[in-house]
């Protein structure tokens, strides 16, 4: 299947996104914030990314711009909280594809992930 980088700074949302993920047949990589993120995207080159907006020392906007500075074919979907509608909306303009509002379905992160691949 694919490589994902998963993308958020609270361990338990990547632990459980993760096991989602592989029970799915992926590979996973996780970065812990935006900064991270950029630095493992360089190494790693993901199929798909799935990143939180809200995080410290970059957010995921800033590292959403900064990973499509480097790829401007990466597909990155958000992982957003309720009520981020005018976040969401830069996150688009700045090259996101998709996003999902946290907490979230697991069928509805299935089906972002399946977007970015081009299904």
């Amino acid at each position: 299947m694919a490589k994902v980088l998963l993308v958020d700074d609270a361990a338990f949302m990547r632990m459980r996104t993760a096991r989602l993920l592989t029970e799915q047949g992926h590979e996973v990589v996780e970065a812990s914030n935006g900064r991270e993120a950029v630095d493992v995207y360089i190494d790693q080159r993901p199929d798909a990314v799935l990143m939180d907006i809200t995080m410290p020392e970059m957010d995921g906007i800033e590292a959403l711009k900064a990973i499509r500075l480097l790829d401007p074919d990466a597909r990155v979907a958000m992982l957003t909280a309720m009520g981020q509608q005018s976040i969401v909306i830069e996150a688009i303009r700045a090259g996101a594809r998709d996003f999902v509002v946290k907490p979230f379905e697991k069928d509805r992160v299935l089906a972002a992930v399946h977007k970015l691949l081009g299904g």
